[in-house]
C-alpha cells in the first residue's frame, strides 16, 4: 500500500430492513463527508426498505438474497481502495475510518476487523461479545458482527466471499489469513441483540455454536442455513452452492 490516504466502500447487505434502515445509514453520514462510498444491496426486500435506503446511499443495487452474493455484489462495484462489510443493525465507533486505514497502512495488514459489543439488556450476551472477540483473536477467524474490512486488491486476490448460504465470514476470513493476519481493533462495534431476543438467548447461543461446529465437521452450509431458517430452500443462493465443487472451507 503507498502512504496516500485510503478511500473506503462501505457495502451494507439487507433484507426487509425498512424498520430501521434509515437510522442506520444516517449514522455513516460522516463518512460519506470524509468521501466514504455507501453501497445498500438488497436482497428482495418486500417492505419499504429500498425506498427508504435510497436518500441515503450513494448506491442501491439488488442481488440474489444471501449475504455472500450481495456483499459481491457491492464490493465488484466498489471503488474504494479499503471494503467495510457492514450489517444493517451495526454501527461504528466514531473514529473508525481512521482505525481501519491506519490499520492497513502498515502493510503487516491487508483485512481486519473490530471487537463487537452487543446491545442489549441481557446481560449473558456481554459475556457472548467478550467470547466472541477472545476467540476472534485467537483464531484469527472474523464474524460479520464484526464489521470485517479489507483492502480491496486482497478482497480481489482470494476472489471475494465463497458461494456459500451461511458461514460466509468464517470462510472468508479462512481465506484472507493465509494473506496476513486481521488487524483487530479494539474498539467496539455495536450490533443489535435482536435475533438473539427474538429466538431466545440460551437457545441462540446453542444454535449458533452448534451450527459453528457442524460447518467445522463438514456439513454443507445450505444444510446450515435451512437449520438456522436464513433462506428458502428454493433460493437461489442454496441451488448455486449445490451446484458448486470445491469450496475452501
Amino acid at each position: 500500500m503507498s502512504d496516500a490516504p485510503l478511500s473506503l466502500s462501505i457495502v451494507v447487505p439487507v433484507l426487509n430492513e425498512a424498520a430501521g434502515i434509515a437510522a442506520a445509514l444516517r449514522r455513516l453520514a460522516p463518512l460519506r463527508a470524509l468521501g466514504a462510498e455507501v453501497i445498500v444491496v438488497d436482497g428482495g426486500s418486500h417492505d419499504a426498505t429500498r425506498e427508504l435506503a435510497k436518500p441515503h446511499a450513494d448506491r442501491l443495487l439488488t442481488a440474489p438474497r444471501g449475504r455472500a452474493a450481495q456483499m459481491n455484489a457491492g464490493a465488484a462495484l466498489a471503488h474504494g481502495d479499503v471494503l467495510l462489510f457492514l450489517h444493517a443493525d451495526t454501527y461504528l465507533p466514531a473514529d473508525a475510518h481512521h482505525r481501519m486505514t491506519d490499520a492497513l497502512q502498515d502493510r503487516t495488514h491487508v483485512w481486519g476487523r473490530f471487537d463487537v459489543r452487543i446491545e442489549s439488556r441481557h446481560r449473558l450476551l456481554r459475556v457472548v461479545a467478550t467470547l466472541m472477540n477472545l476467540r476472534s483473536r485467537i483464531s484469527g477467524v472474523a464474524t460479520g458482527d464484526q464489521a470485517i474490512f479489507v483492502a480491496r486488491r486482497a478482497f480481489a486476490q482470494v476472489a471475494g466471499f465463497p458461494a456459500i448460504a451461511l458461514m460466509e465470514d468464517i470462510a472468508l476470513s479462512k481465506r484472507l489469513r493465509r494473506l496476513s493476519p486481521p488487524a483487530c481493533i479494539g474498539a467496539a462495534v455495536v450490533t443489535s441483540g435482536r435475533r438473539w431476543e427474538a429466538r431466545g438467548v440460551w437457545r441462540t447461543i446453542a444454535l449458533m455454536w452448534g451450527l459453528r461446529l457442524a460447518y467445522v465437521c463438514g456439513v454443507a452450509p445450505a444444510t446450515l442455513a435451512r437449520w438456522y431458517g436464513s433462506l428458502p430452500a428454493n433460493s437461489a443462493a442454496l441451488q448455486q452452492e449445490r451446484r458448486s465443487d470445491g469450496l475452501p472451507r
